[in-house]
């Protein structure tokens, strides 16, 4: 019995050292992305090219300044985002933040008191479970990207800005992440306008099961 009762107590210590560094590690990582966005000279100016150029990269970066910045300095980078010529990559690392929570920090851990320090020396929001992006600049980057289809002066790149955003917006609503009744009449003025486009009329289809008593309003 007491070496069984040995056993049991060097597993249970072992089981929690190997938490321990789990936790250590965990943290160390993440000081070091922070530390790594602070030194790649990522600005919101040039934000937008990062974008274009290396989407993946620049999802990550955002991640970091958006864990672990003041609110000022996250509006400058989300309104950089938000403001820039709409394309595939844009609405790439958009729909990465937005069905990004900030209980997914890298590891599954949380995040240590140190890491919480931002880059640029301010406290960042550390709650979890909220979303990393706000709902209002998701619906302002909804209405760039319906703003940039309807000024696209030639025919088949419009046609196809129209298709990528018709996915895009109904990939937002069907995983909740936007609430329909924010954009119910601009995208369904959009749906209109483009009604040629079999991706829109899916999309126009989409908006009115998802809101029928808006549908069921308008209609009177």
């Amino acid at each position: 019995p007491s070496g069984s009762g040995s056993s049991i107590a060097r597993n249970t210590i072992g089981g929690r050292t190997a938490s321990m560094m789990e936790a250590t590690n965990r943290e160390e990582e993440e000081e070091l992305r922070i530390q790594l966005v602070h030194e790649s000279g990522l600005t919101p100016q040039n934000l937008p090219r990062l974008v274009e150029h290396n989407p993946l990269i620049a999802h990550e970066c955002l991640l970091v300044i958006l864990q672990h910045s003041p609110e000022s300095v996250k509006n400058e980078y989300l309104s950089a985002l938000v403001g820039m010529d709409m394309s595939l990559h844009s609405m790439e690392v958009v729909n990465r933040l937005a069905t990004h929570n900030n209980n997914n920090v890298r590891g599954g851990g949380t995040t240590s008191a140190s890491a919480r320090t931002t880059y640029d020396g301010g406290q960042g929001n550390d709650s979890t479970g909220e979303p990393i992006l706000h709902p209002e600049y998701i619906n302002l980057f909804i209405s760039s990207c319906i703003a940039s289809c309807e000024n696209m002066p030639d025919r088949h790149a419009q046609n196809r800005l129209v298709r990528l955003v018709c996915v895009f917006i109904q990939s937002l609503l069907k995983n909740n992440i936007v609430n329909v009744d924010d954009i119910y009449f601009e995208v369904q003025a959009f749906c209109i306008e483009f009604s040629r486009i079999r991706e829109a009329a899916s999309l126009f289809k989409l908006l009115k099961t998802s809101n029928p008593s808006v549908a069921i309003g308008g209609s009177s």
